[in-house]
């Protein structure tokens, strides 16, 4: 019988070394909980970076997806499919926009949103040709790829890849006044920004700073581009993070947990007038739009809605954050979140960093991942309910007391 170390040494071995995982071997999963192979239960406290929204193998997007499987799986766009149209109207009604444009990948969305505000504002907003520029934030994260990883802040993502994409501005996250500086080039076509940076340890703007940027988007027509990758999908207490200040995105950009977990699938949203700036064969995916998508993203939005994992991330969310800023202990720094996306900043200790402290609780049940070094994420799955966030607390608390 393998061990967990055989099967670590055996990724290690033929895989790629693009991750440095937990040393933990996950073999089950159902609801807020993941097994390893020999059977021990844990909180999973990262929900695959908040694409398990829904819970693991939630059975009513099990069966989306095998009856879909059962029928017929791709065709490309090359065809029609009987299930695509029936996903677009679901999802372009749900988020109240005229068109989507379905792709696999946050990171195939995000590029997919850039050539649309590029493209809309060479047909629409009339910026000459390849002067096209968009404003992003430090410390973004939207992907790996070569164009993403160009506006990219973050060494680790960025350095040995070059040269870059050009035609992108870098402000601070959080600061109006960079951007209406930024704004003042007429050559600027959209802002690119998180309504919450998930990946650089859960920053959370001041309130009014979506609204303010929003306005001053419409002002300088300039598309407002929200990429809820991580925090849509009622991760933060609401359908979509920008819900909390009652904005619309110009371009909305959709990934993680619109599968539940079980495929890849993501999205761009928009209206008419730019949506239909891109023509027939100007832009696709093989695998894009395909059946088993449709079918599996409708039922894990449906989900959402019939099992009120908007409200109750709101809720939870609340409870967690109070919970996690009364433990008493000497490495706890600032707290903070939203809905059921939260972050707590460790001060070392003893030589001891986030990294200590996430083996700790992974030892006691609970499975969570450092970011940065010096920032844990907890991130569970919005079916989670307050006696498992209290037994969650108490494990770590339990796993931060080790360090005294």
């Amino acid at each position: 019988m393998m061990t967990s170390q055989d099967y670590i040494a055996r990724e290690e071995k033929y895989g790629a070394h693009n991750y440095h995982p937990l040393p933990v071997v996950l073999d089950k999963g159902e609801g807020v909980y993941v097994w390893d192979i020999q059977g021990k239960r844990y909180f999973d406290f990262l929900s695959a970076y908040s694409a398990v929204n829904q819970g693991h193998v939630h059975p009513a997007i099990l069966k989306a997806m095998t009856e879909q499987a059962s029928k017929l799986t791709l065709t490309s766009r090359a065809f029609y499919n009987s299930a695509l149209g029936e996903y677009e109207e679901f999802a372009a009604k749900l988020f109240g926009y005229d068109k989507i444009l379905p792709m696999n990948s946050g990171a195939e969305a995000d590029e997919t949103a850039i050539k649309l505000a590029r493209k809309w504002g060479y047909n629409v907003k009339g910026v000459p040709d390849n002067e096209a520029k968009i404003v992003v934030c430090e410390n973004n994260f939207h992907g790996r790829t070569t164009t993403i990883i160009s506006f990219s802040t973050d060494p680790t993502a960025y350095k040995n890849y070059g040269p870059f994409t050009p035609g992108f501005v870098q402000i601070p996250y959080n600061d109006i006044s960079a951007l209406k500086a930024a704004l003042k080039d007429s050559n600027v076509v959209g802002f690119l920004v998180e309504p919450i940076q998930g990946e650089a340890g859960v920053m959370v703007p001041d309130e009014g700073y979506l609204t303010e940027a929003y306005k001053m988007c419409k002002e300088k027509n300039v598309l407002f581009i929200a990429d809820e990758v991580q925090t849509g999908i009622a991760r933060t207490g609401k359908l979509l993070a920008c819900d909390h200040e009652n904005i619309k995105p110009d371009v909305l950009i959709l990934g993680k947990a619109l599968s539940g977990g079980f495929y890849p699938i993501s999205a761009v949203l928009a209206d008419d007038d730019i949506m239909l700036t891109i023509a027939p064969g100007e832009h696709g995916s093989t695998f894009g739009g395909n059946p088993i998508a449709a079918k599996v993203a409708m039922a894990a939005l449906n989900v959402v809605k019939d099992e009120k994992l908007a409200e109750n991330a709101e809720k939870m969310g609340q409870i967690f954050r109070e919970g996690l800023k009364n433990i008493k202990s000497d490495m706890v720094g600032i707290v903070r979140g939203k809905g059921l996306l939260n972050a707590m900043i460790i001060t070392p200790k003893n030589g001891k960093v986030a990294w200590d402290v996430c083996i700790a609780m992974r030892d006691n049940g609970l499975l969570a991942k450092p970011t940065h070094d010096d920032i844990i994420r907890f991130a569970p799955p919005l079916v989670i309910n307050e006696a498992q966030i209290k037994e969650s607390l108490a494990i770590i608390e339990k796993s931060l007391s080790q360090f005294e």
